[in-house]
């Protein structure tokens, strides 16, 4: 009699749950058949020596390339600042030699009018300043907090303290 009335009371909760456990359980096993074939696919592949050694072979050849290719970038730096020491230095001994000269070595760091019109790549790491155009922090403008400048809205806020009654 138990037996009968859980049926009555559950039978299809126990027939859905029994379909969907059925439909869980096959959808799993076909993906489990699936990864075993793969794993036994990749396991061949890995032991067949020629597929090995090609892939061995092509690994080492990016490596190689990027290896020269790090080299050329690492030759061409050096080569670089090389090229400012020696500009550096350069400058230096034209500073040393205007000093003794008794002249100013700040005038004659720049080079000559006939050799800035000559082509050619320049060298020179001095870069000339440029005149900032950052505006004045004080002054004319806008700012909301003391009512100045622009707007039509002229509030301001009282003043701090007491209220000075009497």
């Amino acid at each position: 009699m138990f037996m009968g009335s859980l049926l009555a009371t559950y039978g299809w909760y126990i027939v859905f749950s029994c379909i969907l456990l059925y439909v869980v359980f096959q959808k799993l096993s076909t993906r489990l058949r699936a990864l075993r074939q793969r794993h036994l696919d990749q396991a061949a592949a890995a032991l067949e020596p020629d597929v090995v050694v090609k892939r061995q072979e092509a690994l080492a050849a990016a490596r190689l390339k990027m290896q020269e290719e790090l080299n050329a970038q690492v030759e061409k730096h050096k080569e670089k600042l090389r090229q400012l020491e020696e500009e550096k230095r350069r400058q230096k001994i034209e500073m040393w030699d205007s000093m003794q000269e008794g002249k100013s070595y700040k005038g004659n760091t720049r080079k000559p009018q006939q050799e800035e019109d000559s082509p050619g790549p320049s060298t020179s790491s001095v870069i000339p300043k440029r005149k900032s155009d950052r505006k004045p922090l004080r002054g004319g403008g806008y700012n909301p907090l003391s009512g100045e400048g622009g707007g039509t809205c002229s509030w301001r806020p009282g003043r701090r303290g007491p209220s000075s009654g009497g």
